[in-house]
């Protein structure tokens, strides 16, 4: 059998018109905004039509820590919906967009994997609609007006040591982390410290994502906080007189944007940040046209339960008022013997000692899910041709201790038919009863609402904070920001803030080291370990096998 790369199979998918799939999802063309023939973005005012349709049930894709054998979320969830759709249900897909930074770095593409794909793959990776450089446009344009306030005389009193804003560019460009701007004299602004985040990053990303309409994006935008006067007070956009000018950059990249599955599912793709140093949930404006226009809306969180699924509870949900009514948890029968100790090119050999070793860190995620989120679950074994059957045998017996079943998916080789058995148990899950609830209530004080996660989420001892952020809490505390919802910046790949602890630690505590306010966006981010907010690029980057030819063909994109 001939071997594809995903980008071969997804260059040779026969993909339809992006208005058939808009008439696919019962989309009325008046609402659509075409880029090209095969993407189209979806004018949001489709949703003020449609708001007394009743919701449809809503499926979350989460997964396990992850690991350099990767889990497959994204083609997970975009099978899912496909398999679905195949069973005859009405389904939308709902999923963050590519940032440029990992397409380049480790990843080289984020847009699902093998026949479980959403295309047009290369567009999707690359620009796309240009969303993200909008976003990018909008964070540096609050920058140069906070620079030039200060420039023309400074009539709010801005001290130039206590700005919190940065720049920001879609790329994992580590020598932007810490930089000196201002320089060469008078002309040239004021000489500060300065540093750039990822765009996935900014705060401009998350009140994206988290918008109900332009107006709501404006008043987001005006409360977003971007340093201190010299009295101490915090200084906002609305204060610099931003908020209208940002808004405007960013009306059409507001709008989600459709495309279709290989299997012609249609998807919406909308905003990304990332789960390790944001909320990690696409637009709560996709995901809400989603389920107002299907009656299955599979959608997925980033990185682990601990993170992404944790902050679509806690976030996104409590902002929106929407609810799962089921939950997939993906793993991988190497991914989990990479956190039982096996070295990456040992992983295709049986090893059960080492996966016993390694299931406790999916077993703690499914009791997080089943157990603290109150969701129904199943756990999709994301099939490898070197899984033996001794080995997801032990796999299926350990989740059924907790009640849990386990589903093979193959979708990566077969597309939605290799996905039927994980939608079938999806669809019998939707019908049960749940406990949906938050990790913790809004009105617990800032310090508690993070030792509760840190406990029931993470199993850590407690919470060590550093001198700066037991300050930084009383100020947000005396500022009246102890109220809202904590995002917490953590490693991705361990439940503690050591990246190294893999498996299910215990022992441990939680380092604070910083605290900021996203007053625009309604949270208080938390900084733990050595967490960044730029990445940098790898030994190897992916970029190096990316390449096009004369007659505009992509290659190295996986």
């Amino acid at each position: 059998m001939e071997f594809k790369t995903d980008i071969q199979i997804a260059q040779e998918a026969e993909i339809w018109k992006i208005t058939e799939i808009a008439k696919e999802a019962g989309i009325d063309e008046k609402y659509l905004e075409q880029y090209g023939n095969y993407k189209a973005k979806v004018d949001y005012n489709l949703l003020n039509e449609m708001e007394c349709t009743p919701d449809a049930k809503m499926i979350l894709v989460t997964a396990i820590s992850p690991t350099p054998a990767g889990e497959g979320k994204t083609t997970t969830s975009v099978g899912l919906g496909d398999a679905l759709h195949k069973l005859g249900k009405k389904t939308m897909i709902a999923l963050r967009e590519p940032s440029l930074g990992p397409v380049f770095g480790v990843k080289g593409g984020a847009a699902g994997g093998g026949y479980a794909q959403v295309v047009p793959m290369e567009d999707i990776n690359l620009h796309f609609t240009g969303d993200f450089h909008a976003i990018g446009a909008a964070n540096n344009l609050i920058a140069a007006m906070l620079d030039n306030h200060i420039q023309q005389g400074n009539v709010l009193g801005i001290d130039p040591r206590r700005i919190t804003w940065k720049r920001a560019v879609d790329m994992n460009d580590r020598q932007l982390r810490n930089i000196i701007c201002g320089l060469g004299g008078k002309m040239s602004g004021m000489p500060r410290e300065d540093g750039f985040e990822i765009t996935v990053a900014s705060e401009v990303m998350a009140i994206m994502c988290l918008a109900k309409d332009i107006d709501d994006l404006k008043d987001k935008l005006s409360k977003i906080i971007v340093g201190y006067t010299y009295a101490g007070e915090p200084v906002t956009v609305g204060q610099l007189k931003a908020q209208g000018a940002v808004a405007a950059l960013l009306k059409d990249a507001l709008k989600p944007n459709l495309v279709q599955t290989l299997e012609h599912t249609p998807a919406f793709i909308h905003c990304g940040p990332f789960a390790n140093i944001a909320h990690g949930c696409n637009s709560v404006m996709a995901t809400k046209m989603a389920l107002k226009l299907a009656d299955y809306v599979v959608t997925e969180a980033g990185f682990a339960a601990d993170l992404g699924a944790e902050k679509f509870i806690d976030i996104k949900c409590r902002k929106a008022g929407i609810a799962p009514s089921a939950c997939v948890i993906v793993a991988t029968v190497k991914a989990l013997k990479y956190h039982g100790g096996v070295k990456k090119e040992d992983l295709p050999n049986e090893n059960l000692e080492a996966l016993e070793k390694g299931l406790p860190n999916l077993l703690q995620h499914v009791e997080n899910v089943t157990k603290v989120y109150g969701l129904p679950a199943v756990v999709a074994i994301n099939e490898f041709p070197t899984d033996t059957e001794a080995e997801l045998k032990l796999v299926e017996e350990k989740c059924k201790e907790l009640g849990v079943n386990v589903v093979l998916s193959q979708v990566w080789g077969k597309g939605g038919e290799g996905g039927v058995a994980l939608a079938e148990e999806v669809l019998r899950l939707c019908e049960q009863e749940n406990n949906f609830d938050f990790v913790y209530p809004l009105d617990m004080p800032i310090a508690e609402k993070i030792e509760t996660i840190a406990k029931r989420v993470y199993r850590a001892d407690g919470v060590n904070f550093t001198a700066a952020a037991k300050k930084q809490i009383k100020e947000l505390t005396d500022l009246g920001f102890d109220n809202v919802p904590v995002c917490m910046a953590k490693t991705q790949f361990s439940f503690s803030d050591n990246a190294s602890l893999l498996g299910a630690p215990r022992g441990f505590e939680i380092t604070v080291t910083d605290l900021k306010i996203d007053a625009g966006a309604g949270f208080i981010v938390a900084k733990t370990g050595n967490i960044m907010t730029m990445p940098g690029l790898p030994k190897v980057p992916a970029a190096e096998r990316i390449d096009v030819d004369n007659t505009g063909k992509i290659t190295g994109l996986f």
